[in-house]
C-alpha cells in the first residue's frame, strides 16, 4: 500500500516571512510532500503504530486509512451508560478494568467531568467495547503523563487483541512502543517500516513491605467503600521505584483458622498493568506458607463487588469462589451491639474467594 501527502498553501511574501526565507534561506513553505510506502494489505495484524514528531504527516496517513475514532459523548450520561449503551454491563465494566479505569467512582461521571487521563482510558475502553473493523486513533497518548500513557498503552493492546478489530494508533511518543508490542511500526521521521512483535514488554519491578495504616490516606480515595480500620491489620504496600502503587490489609478470622484480606487498592495510574493481582497473590502466598506475625499458615479470605476484580480472581487458578451473595446483608445481622449500624446494609454484590496457592496449581 503506497500513501501519499501532498499539503499545498499560498506562498506569502508578506515582510516577516521574506524575512524568515531570507534569516533562514528557505525558499518556500508553502508545500509539504510525504509518500510511504506501507505493506499491511494483509489482513495478519491487530495493532499498527505509526509514530513520528508533530508535523511529520501522521495524521494526514492516518486519514488515508480510514476514519477517525472520536465518539460523541453525552453530556448528560455517567460513562458506565455512555459506553456500549445496548450492550452486557459485564463487557463495559470488564473493557473500563481491563483498561486501566477501574476506580468505580469515575465511572458516575460524564466523560466531559473527567481528568485527562481517565478520559483517554474511557475512550479506549469504548474503543474495546464497539471494536470496529478498523479504527484510527489520533493523538494517541499524547494528552497524558508518560507513567498513565505507558501503562494505559499496555492495557489497552492487550484488551484489544481479544477482540477481532484491527487499530492504529498515531503517537508522537516512542516510549509506548515497547509497552503496546505492536505488530507493525511506521516512523515517519525517517520512513523505517518495522514488521513483527519483536520488542519485549518492560519489566515491573515491585518490592512489598509489610507496614501499618501509614499510606492508607494515599489510597483510600479510590477505594469504593468510607469504612473504619480493620481491627489488628496488618497491611502491605507494593512499591515501585520507590514509589506506593498499591495497598492490602489482612486480619484474621477468629481462632487463627484463616486470613482475611481486604482494602486492595491499586493507584489509577498503574491500574490495568497487572500489578494489583500478582501483588494480592504474592502476600496470600505468604500468609499461606506461614510468614506472618503469626507464624501460623492460614488460606486467605477476600471479598469483592468489584465486577473486573471478580472476574480476574475467577480466571485464576490459584483461586477458588466460595460464595456470591448478590442482595444486600442486613445491618442486624449477628456482630457486636457497638457496632450494629457501621457494617452491613451494603446495596451491592458481594463474591467471596478463597485463595489455594501455588500447590494447588501444581
Amino acid at each position: 500500500m503506497k500513501l501519499s501527502v501532498n499539503h499545498r498553501c499560498a506562498d506569502y511574501d508578506s515582510y516577516r516571512a521574506a524575512r524568515v526565507k531570507s534569516l533562514f534561506n528557505v525558499d518556500s513553505g508553502a508545500n509539504f510532500t510525504l509518500e510511504v510506502n506501507l505493506p499491511i494489505d494483509d489482513t495478519d495484524w491487530q495493532v499498527g503504530i505509526i509514530v513520528g514528531p508533530s508535523g511529520s504527516g501522521k495524521s494526514s496517513l492516518g486519514a488515508q486509512l480510514g476514519a477517525f475514532y472520536a465518539p460523541a459523548w453525552p453530556a448528560d450520561q455517567p460513562i458506565i451508560e455512555a459506553i456500549a449503551a445496548d450492550g452486557s454491563f459485564d463487557d463495559v465494566t470488564a473493557a473500563l478494568s481491563a483498561v486501566g479505569l477501574g476506580n468505580v467512582p469515575t465511572w458516575l461521571r460524564p466523560f466531559a467531568k473527567l481528568s485527562n487521563g481517565e478520559q483517554f482510558r474511557a475512550m479506549l475502553a469504548r474503543l474495546v467495547c464497539e471494536a470496529p473493523a478498523l479504527a484510527i486513533v489520533d493523538e494517541f497518548s499524547s494528552v497524558v503523563d508518560r507513567q498513565i500513557a505507558r501503562i494505559g498503552a499496555s492495557a489497552f493492546a492487550k484488551a484489544w487483541r481479544r477482540t477481532a478489530g484491527q487499530v492504529v494508533l498515531l503517537s508522537c511518543h516512542e516510549d509506548i512502543l515497547d509497552w503496546v508490542q505492536p505488530d507493525w511500526v511506521l516512523h515517519t521521521a525517517t520512513g523505517e517500516f518495522e514488521r513483527g512483535r519483536l520488542r519485549c514488554r518492560p519489566r515491573i519491578e515491585v518490592d512489598v513491605y509489610q507496614t501499618n495504616w501509614q499510606f492508607w490516606p494515599q489510597f483510600e480515595p479510590h477505594h469504593y467503600l468510607k469504612l473504619p480500620h480493620m481491627i489488628a491489620a496488618t497491611c502491605y504496600v507494593a512499591v515501585v521505584d520507590g514509589h506506593p502503587v498499591a495497598h492490602v490489609a489482612f486480619s484474621t478470622r477468629p481462632g487463627l483458622v484463616e486470613a482475611r484480606a481486604c482494602r486492595l487498592v491499586v493507584l489509577p495510574e498503574w491500574q490495568g498493568a497487572g500489578v494489583g493481582m500478582r501483588f494480592l497473590n504474592a502476600v496470600c502466598e505468604q500468609w499461606r506458607l506461614g510468614n506472618n506475625r503469626y507464624q501460623r499458615p492460614m488460606p486467605t479470605l477476600f471479598h469483592t463487588s468489584h465486577p473486573g476484580l471478580a472476574a480476574a480472581l475467577r480466571r485464576d487458578a490459584k483461586w477458588t469462589q466460595v460464595s456470591g451473595r448478590l442482595v444486600f446483608s442486613s445491618k442486624l445481622r449477628k456482630a457486636p451491639p457497638q457496632t450494629l449500624g457501621k457494617y452491613g446494609g451494603h446495596f451491592r454484590a458481594v463474591q467471596g474467594f478463597r485463595y489455594l496457592g501455588e500447590a494447588s496449581c501444581a
